[in-house]
């Protein structure tokens, strides 16, 4: 059987590409371009300016959803508990990230639909303006990542930044609360990590000293604790309390 016949895709793929110098020559490939050139309309610049923008959010993306919800200490104390139970590469990275982006969605809904309901609804039906909107999106943002916040921490870079504690929540510039933020959710996730971690200790543990007192030197104590940590994994019901008790950790 030849390579085409085992694979159609790679044969079409082909195809289109010997075929695309003749489309070129008939004019029926779309393009897009984006320049810049004079205009003396205004508005024109701005739109330009508004695709820019629009870009440069899509780019930051991924490190607004890191940074500013609960993605950080979902995905940390999933990672820790793989390690714990030491079963290498299951769940696979993309359960794990998957699971992970699909709790923080669920955790951010109520903050989502105030910003959706307070600021994008109302700019969208031209009741308020573009500053107005951004000021009553970021409000609902700023009061979950305060309640997730440490004074501490809070204060550590309002100490650098050489500024004095706010008197309002709305207040706080978000360059301080964004940093003081991940970090107390780097602590708050490494907590519970420490705790899943007891267990599985404890179980690696036992096992070495059975191994060890029947003599079993030349075992090693992983494969017979992997799969005990396993099933004590499922009997307790693992995946359930962990969730849970993760849902119960941020202060809503």
């Amino acid at each position: 059987m030849n390579l085409t016949a085992r694979n159609p895709l790679l044969l079409s793929l082909f195809g289109l590409l010997l075929l695309m110098p003749v489309l070129a020559q008939a004019g029926e490939i779309p393009t897009l371009s984006l320049s810049l050139g004079e205009s003396d309309d205004p508005d024109a610049w701005f739109t330009g300016l508004k695709i820019i923008a629009l870009m440069t959010i899509l780019t930051l993306a991924p490190s607004i959803l890191i940074m500013m919800t609960s993605f950080t200490r979902v995905l940390i104390v999933f990672a820790f508990l793989r390690q714990a139970m030491g079963t290498q590469q299951s769940p696979p990275n993309q359960i794990l990230v998957g699971l992970a982006l699909f709790l923080t969605i669920f955790i951010m809904m109520p903050v989502w639909q105030k910003i959706d309901t307070q600021a994008l609804t109302p700019y969208l039906n031209e009741q308020i303006k573009q500053s107005e909107a951004i000021d009553r999106g970021i409000a609902p943002l700023r009061e979950f990542m305060l309640k997730q916040t440490r004074e501490d921490d809070l204060i550590l870079f309002l100490n650098a930044a050489k500024l004095k504690k706010p008197a309002k929540a709305a207040d706080m510039p978000m360059y301080v609360l964004i940093p003081s933020f991940v970090i107390s959710e780097l602590r708050t996730a490494f907590e519970i990590g420490f705790l899943i971690y007891i267990p599985f200790v404890v179980l690696d543990l036992v096992v070495a000293s059975v191994l060890m007192s029947m003599g079993m030197m030349m075992l090693p104590p992983v494969m017979i604790s992997l799969p005990l940590k396993i099933i004590l994994f499922v009997l307790v019901d693992g995946w359930h309390l962990i969730t849970a008790n993760l849902l119960s950790s941020f202060k809503m």
